[in-house]
């Protein structure tokens, strides 16, 4: 909604282009993909996380990148001064036990900040919740609600249930079952029913009641046209991607049992899959007339978001860092886990950040992996024994990088000198894989000179070969990464002694 659009029902006439909006959860799965909506509406974004660094990877030209927690009410100001709309996209799911209290916590906190710096409209996303709803998930989200509107500033909260879009949680662990399950043993609840909305129908909803008179205070549903059961979902997927999934209902699965069954065979965060399992005994009916009503749009129905999400992935539109699925990190494949598991290590030390880079730079060929070189090898006879090209030795150069070179059986993805080098795993195994190797001056109280390298190594599986495969390497890895960067930063220490030579050019 640009100033030139054409009013809706109810809109304020007038909506102050100079006026930041503020999306608070940026780094989350909505908010990543609400910036980039808002940016094509000619509005001014300030973008929030409580990691600077992951809000720089998106890359976004032209948005204000603030460092904020809600549980810690002094980031807030910062983040909130001069704001006209505040998103607020945060939850505490991911923190395990006592979420439900988090969220309250953090929905006061910010709820007074916004009072304070004069902002004129709160928009929260919460979840459909159903009569007599138990579960903490949409207990927490609520009554997290219920806090935001306790405050001065009004409040309109869009309530949302199945989001169908590229990492959303339960879009994935659809997907998952559906890709790798032939034949799925299920609960009760997969004859629980839905309102499943597209991700772009969800943000025009978003976008449109911001700047709403008639919004504000109000509690919307949000919703696709069609009211489908969980069993529907999965066989309407299978359908558009070519498979035909057999379900078998079990009363014995408990939404506890389902859990921990989702945590084995999807890659979809334990404690997220935790979560969302303790709401899907319920029907979810989305009750959305009035919002309908506030905001017209042409509503996608169930096999059109999916098509819709298919074809986002396909053409690299999904708003996201590559770790959190971008398609060509998952080997092109798009029934590779949106999701990475992940495994690494880190090491500081009193190193300059040129001499850690052409450590980093060096990296395979004759120089090896600086530790453990022959569990490297070991891995290496394995893939090879099964035709794999991991006894591959040998890089275009010893020192300097190029999108696209070779080192043993990796690819150079991405190279920024001094800072960071991304590797694609080569050998065969059931998904694909990525190694990262990341360099940044320790800040204080860390003494002055002193340099960080983490490696971390992300692994998208496929389906539940792939998570095997990832647990067989988890003792490993519990290693291996902790003596790699402890060997590499000893040899920049080295390299700084001796007296550095240029290395590890972009090519």
């Amino acid at each position: 909604m640009t100033n030139d659009s054409p009013a809706l029902p109810g809109q304020s006439p007038a909506r102050d282009p100079r006026k930041p909006v503020l999306v608070f959860g940026a780094t989350g799965y909505i908010g990543a993909n609400l910036v980039p909506r808002l940016l094509s509406e000619g509005c001014v974004v300030r973008a929030s996380g409580r990691n600077r660094k992951v809000l720089a990877a998106r890359d976004w030209p032209g948005v204000e990148l603030v460092e904020a927690d809600a549980l810690q009410p002094d980031s807030l100001p910062g983040a909130l001064a001069g704001v006209d709309v505040a998103y607020y996209l945060v939850h505490s799911m991911a923190a395990g036990r006592n979420f439900g209290r988090l969220d309250l916590e953090a929905a006061e906190n910010f709820a007074a900040a916004a009072a304070q710096a004069g902002v004129r409209r709160i928009v929260y996303l919460g979840g459909l919740i159903p009569a007599g709803a138990e579960s903490e998930h949409l207990v927490s989200r609520r009554d997290t609600g219920e806090r935001l509107r306790e405050g001065r500033v009004p409040v309109t909260e869009v309530r949302a249930g199945i989001i169908v879009g590229p990492g959303s949680a339960a879009y994935e662990v659809i997907r998952d079952l559906v890709n790798h399950l032939p034949l799925m043993l299920t609960p009760r609840w997969v004859q629980s029913r839905s309102s499943p909305i597209a991700l772009a129908n969800l943000l025009d909803y978003l976008v449109g009641v911001a700047w709403l008179d008639e919004a504000a205070g109000k509690v919307l549903d949000a919703g696709g046209p069609d009211y489908l059961s969980y069993e529907d979902v999965m066989r309407q997927y299978g359908e558009a991607v070519g498979k035909r999934p057999r379900i078998v209902r079990l009363p014995v699965l408990t939404p506890t049992l389902s859990a921990y069954w989702l945590g084995l065979v999807t890659a979809v965060p334990a404690n997220i899959a935790s979560a969302l399992i303790g709401g899907l005994k319920h029907d979810l009916p989305a009750n959305d007339a009035e919002l309908r009503r506030l905001v017209p749009l042409k509503l996608m129905t169930f096999r059109e978001s999916v098509a819709a999400a298919l074809r986002a992935e396909q053409t690299h539109q999904v708003a996201a860092r590559w770790t959190e699925g971008l398609l060509m990190f998952r080997g092109f494949r798009l029934d590779n886990a949106f999701y990475a598991k992940r495994a690494g290590g880190h090491a500081v030390g009193q190193a300059s950040v040129q001499a850690v880079w052409q450590t980093v730079a060096a990296i395979g060929g004759d120089t090896g992996y600086y530790s453990m070189n022959w569990l490297w090898w070991l891995r290496g006879v394995m893939d090879w024994l099964v035709g794999g090209p991991g006894m591959t030795r040998g890089r275009r150069h010893p020192t300097e990088l190029r999108i696209g070179d070779r080192i043993d059986y990796w690819t150079v993805l991405a190279v920024a000198p001094a800072h960071r080098l991304t590797l694609n795993f080569g050998m065969r195994a059931p998904g694909s894989g990525v190694m990262e190797l990341e360099i940044d001056p320790e800040p204080a109280p860390a003494p002055p000179g002193h340099t960080r390298l983490t490696v971390t190594a992300y692994w998208h599986p496929q389906g539940v070969w792939g998570l095997l495969y990832w647990y067989a390497l988890v003792p490993a890895h519990v290693f291996i990464f902790r003596w790699m960067t402890r060997a590499m930063v000893r040899r920049a220490q080295q390299i700084d002694a001796e007296g550095p030579t240029p290395a590890g050019g972009a090519g």
